[in-house]
């Protein structure tokens, strides 16, 4: 299975008036999680839509809320994708606090498509070549 891990600062303007993180922002930071972990595989979204010409639209999030993140912790995110892709990508995301406690997890679905005919399409055999290893 392939693991990545990276960590964020809560910034002033992702919190509500509480001080947590505003529940509408664990998107956004499963969208960080997402993109450094492919990076980290030496590929880029960037380079999927101008090189391949694939885009990677979300299908499905779901979130579930464990504890409040707070102004200015360092959140740690591991972001798994726990099977090959086939025609989706499933990206599971946990976020950590500072003590190491489970704040906040998500599991989110998104397929390929064409970026010119909007169609959807298979695994692009670039990725998988890349994301074998991790898979026995």
């Amino acid at each position: 299975m392939f693991e990545h891990t990276h960590q964020l600062r809560v910034r002033y303007a992702e919190t509500d008036q509480m001080a947590y993180v505003y529940y509408g922002n664990y998107a956004q930071y499963y969208e960080v999680g997402r993109v450094e972990a492919m990076r980290s595989l030496g590929l880029s979204y960037a380079k999927m839509e101008a090189e391949w010409g694939v885009m990677m639209p979300v299908m499905k999030m779901e979130i579930e809320f464990l504890r409040p993140a707070f102004y200015d912790e360092l959140l740690t995110m591991v972001t798994t994708i726990p099977q090959i892709p086939g025609r989706e990508i499933v990206f599971e995301s946990s976020i950590y606090n500072e003590k190491n406690k489970l704040v906040n997890k998500g599991k989110i679905t998104l397929c390929f498509v064409n970026i010119n005919t909007k169609k959807r399409v298979d695994v692009p055999e670039q990725l998988l070549e890349k994301m074998k290893a991790y898979y026995v």
